[in-house]
């Protein structure tokens, strides 16, 4: 069982409603210290994991009338003595709070000179083990490259109806597929060997196994950082391998080959609806959702613009690959 210590400079006043807070979430543990001489007093709540999202919305509702309260959230390491048996016994639920979440996924929706350069990397690393038929070279691009970054802010800002995050995503991701593409184009027109190894043209078709796979790797992601298991992440980018297709498709394109050029498209784009719509429902189920009513009414309403969208567009890539098999 994993707890959390909550750490809140407040009011003094508010003492007595914190207190109230702590039993209603059954805290293990309320400490209230001393008093400043500025009227403010720090208070301590050892915490569930699975109630800490429930504490930060609580405390955000009685202390948002004082901008100079402060809340800290601290991981606790170990704790002495053990929980008993009847406390190990107890079904983890627990998940990565709402705000700690959002300061993890946000980051890969950053547009900046790291990003792009960790784009430009993996594409010239995807390139050529492409070309080489090499499959370690491959894995190394997959694990290196930042598109699934975009994707997973994407899905969070539209389940917390965030239209910043939401833009900022698309623009991240709109920006590191151009730039993958535009250079493994230039890549494909300068390249003097013939572009013809298995790991190059198995990402030049797409079946309906490519989205069971992309849907499976998207909830992963997803699943492994509501819940914490970041280790998780690695296998998955691996698995959903959204840079290849791009690098495939700029590198057809190049050579003068369309055909095998709109399959990697085509496998591309079923990587990033599978992904989206699979993370989607992944923060459904988790319970990520805004805190306030007013909130919640806009997350909900760009929730089903988000499923249908992507539902209609994975629908007509299902028609195209149908077709494209005839």
């Amino acid at each position: 069982m994993t707890m959390k210590y909550v750490e809140i400079i407040a009011d003094a006043k508010s003492v007595d409603t914190l207190a109230a807070l702590a039993e209603q979430v059954k805290a293990f543990d309320f400490r209230p210290g001393v008093v400043g001489s500025d009227g403010m007093q720090q208070s301590r709540m050892l915490v569930r994991d699975e109630q800490v999202q429930r504490v930060l919305d609580g405390l955000q509702s009685v202390l948002g009338a004082q901008p100079t309260a402060r809340i800290l959230v601290l991981s606790v390491e170990t704790a002495l003595p053990k929980p008993d048996e009847n406390e190990k016994g107890r079904k983890d639920s627990a998940s990565i709070a709402r705000e700690s979440l959002y300061d993890d996924i946000a980051k890969g929706a950053r547009l900046d000179f790291n990003y792009l350069v960790l784009v430009m990397l993996s594409t010239i690393v995807a390139a050529i083990g492409l070309v080489e038929n090499d499959v370690a070279v491959v894995i190394g691009a997959m694990v290196i490259a930042p598109l699934l970054g975009p994707n997973l802010a994407l899905s969070l800002g539209t389940a917390l109806g965030d239209r910043v995050l939401m833009r900022k995503a698309v623009l991240t991701l709109v920006a590191g597929i151009l730039l993958a593409v535009g250079l493994s184009l230039l890549f494909g027109m300068l390249w003097p060997a013939a572009f013809d190894s298995d790991e190059l043209l198995s990402r030049t078709h797409a079946d309906l196994g490519a989205i069971a796979l992309s849907l499976a790797s998207g909830a992963a992601a997803t699943l492994s950082l509501t819940t914490g298991l970041s280790g998780v992440m690695v296998g998955v980018m691996v698995a959903v391998a959204l840079l290849p297709p791009a690098v495939t498709l700029g590198m057809m394109l190049g050579n003068g080959h369309p055909e095998l050029a709109l399959g990697a498209g085509l496998l591309l784009a079923i990587n990033i609806v599978c992904v989206n719509l699979s993370s989607k429902i992944v923060f459904f189920l988790k319970g990520v959702r805004p805190r306030t009513w007013l909130e919640k009414e806009k997350a909900k309403q760009a929730m089903m613009l988000y499923v249908v969208g992507w539902v209609v567009t994975l629908a007509i890539l299902l028609v195209v690959i149908y077709l494209r098999n005839l």
